[in-house]
């Protein structure tokens, strides 16, 4: 008999200590483990916090998982998911051989928990179109939306949890392939196979994860042996190419790198400074010396991966003659200091970036250069996270976002910045069922873009990644922004590697 339900916006917490020994690869002998190092600890391990948004989390299954290309497969559910007729409901089917592993049973009951406490969670805006989910029977589930949104299925990646919780301020229960054995906070996650998996037991046994937020340190400390593997800028991950025993892999990514512009601000708002700092940007550069030519101009937030739906020309030209014509013509005139000034404003604002993210910091500096060199002054400030968010309003951010599975995923959360065009054209794009028609809002989206952007996208990165080449299984796929030992990235199909 199941237990009462509890509340699932609970964080899923797990207590732990701060110890900091260095742990050492353990996976050399039978490979039957691995030590991952990560730039960033999760704050949480609670899909209804936000752990896990692009599904691959380890500990968890989604009713959908994303395949190597990008498409989608079912996961917890027996079925792609099924949609009405008017495009307002879709219908899912159940497996009915999954287990928790706590040992109860998966059924339609945990979907309807999950999703109904979403919906009064952190991650009800992902969710904006679900108006509720019902239970059909015990395996079958039904989502009802408040309007059409081709891309629902693709939300369908949310982590499972059971609607009993035997013990909430325990360890976290899912049905992934992983399960948590310990979180030492700021210093690393342990991870043992759940051998129970209805998707086969993971011949990788003990997953862990340590957490080094400095990208220096992290190459150091992967180059004296402590790693399996590693996330790394391309810079700093070209040195470990033709090492014995090591594979230096770089992913494609729609993980567009850009420079936030909040309407706020009486500089970054101007329409003007704006539209000039797009033409200022010497994109190509930055790929070229800061990235070692890994990686994508960008000009939208639009990826080239997204083939159906991107436009290679909208686009901005590099051009300083033309970014300094446009701030003439605004009223913007350069002051004794070549500063420009307009109304007694200066053509100056701040340019935050998370401290120890060296691509971050690298962008941002050559960033402020080309700014400086058509008389926009700007400030650079390395700073913590719990510093950034309070300001984002008003200052500027080296700013990371995308997604390869849909555009409405990383594209609808811009409305209310750019055009009125650009927003209609969003809202289509979300609308519309037809893969043409939306193809068509998406090209209208980058067009009203580059008429009036509402920041300055700089380039696609590709993800770099040192591997001990001691596993078979590694496919590379395109990343979204989440990636590396929890997420996406050379370990998203981590379950399915063998020992060499």
């Amino acid at each position: 008999m199941r237990r009462s339900p509890l509340l699932l916006v609970v964080l899923l917490a797990v207590a732990g200590c701060t110890e900091t020994a260095t742990p050492r690869p353990d996976g050399g002998t039978n490979g039957t483990s691995i030590v991952l190092a990560d730039r960033d600890e999760p704050a949480t391990l609670n899909p209804l916090l936000g752990y896990g948004a692009q599904g691959v989390s380890k500990i968890y299954n989604g009713l959908v998982e994303h395949r190597q290309d990008g498409s989608l497969r079912p996961d917890l559910a027996a079925d792609l998911p099924e949609p009405a007729a008017d495009g307002l409901s879709w219908t899912v089917k159940l497996r009915g051989d999954v287990r928790f592993t706590d040992g109860t049973a998966f059924g339609a009951e945990d979907v309807v928990a999950t999703y109904t406490a979403a919906l009064q969670s952190q991650v009800k805006d992902r969710f904006s179109t679900l108006k509720g989910v019902e239970q059909v029977d015990p395996s079958t589930v039904r989502f009802t939306l408040a309007q059409t949104q081709a891309a629902f299925p693709h939300l369908l990646v949310l982590g499972i949890l059971p609607s009993e919780q035997a013990n909430p301020d325990g360890q976290p229960v899912g049905t992934g392939p992983y399960k948590v054995s310990e979180w030492k906070k700021g210093d690393r996650l342990l991870l043992e196979a759940n051998d129970g998996y209805f998707g086969g037991a993971p011949k990788v046994k003990k997953v862990t994860v340590v957490f080094v937020a400095d990208d220096t340190q992290r190459a150091r400390r992967m180059q004296d042996g402590e790693f399996d593997g590693t996330v790394l800028p391309p810079k700093l991950a070209e040195s470990f190419t033709g090492r014995s025993g090591l594979s230096v892999q770089y992913h494609r990514s729609a993980d567009y790198r850009s420079v936030t512009l909040p309407a706020a601000h009486p500089v970054t708002g101007n329409t003007a400074i704006r539209l000039a700092l797009n033409y200022a940007t010497n994109r190509q550069g930055m790929i070229d010396s800061l990235l070692e030519g890994k990686g994508t101009i960008a000009y939208t937030p639009v990826p080239d991966a997204l083939a159906e739906v991107f436009d290679p020309s909208a686009k901005f030209r590099f051009d300083k003659a033309e970014a300094a014509r446009l701030l003439d013509a605004a009223g913007w005139v350069p002051g004794a200091d070549g500063i420009r000034v307009r109304e007694g404003v200066a053509a100056r604002f701040t340019l935050m970036y998370p401290l120890g993210d060296d691509l971050r910091a690298d962008l941002a500096t050559a960033f402020a250069a080309d700014a400086k060199a058509v008389g926009v002054d700007v400030q650079l400030a390395g700073l913590s996270w719990d510093a950034i968010r309070p300001r984002m309003g008003t200052d500027a951010l080296l700013y990371g976002e995308g997604s390869p599975f849909d555009p409405d995923l990383m594209l609808y959360g811009l409305r209310g910045q750019g055009s009125p065009a650009a927003d209609e054209a969003l809202e289509n794009g979300r609308r519309l069922i037809d893969p043409a028609q939306r193809a068509v809002a998406y090209k209208l989206f980058q067009q009203a873009f580059v008429a009036a952007p509402s920041m300055v996208v700089l380039v696609f990165p590709e993800h770099a990644y040192v591997l001990r080449d001691s596993w078979n299984g590694y496919e590379p796929v395109v990343d979204p922004n989440s990636y590396g030992a929890l997420a996406w990235g050379p370990w998203w199909n981590l379950d399915k590697w063998e020992p060499k």
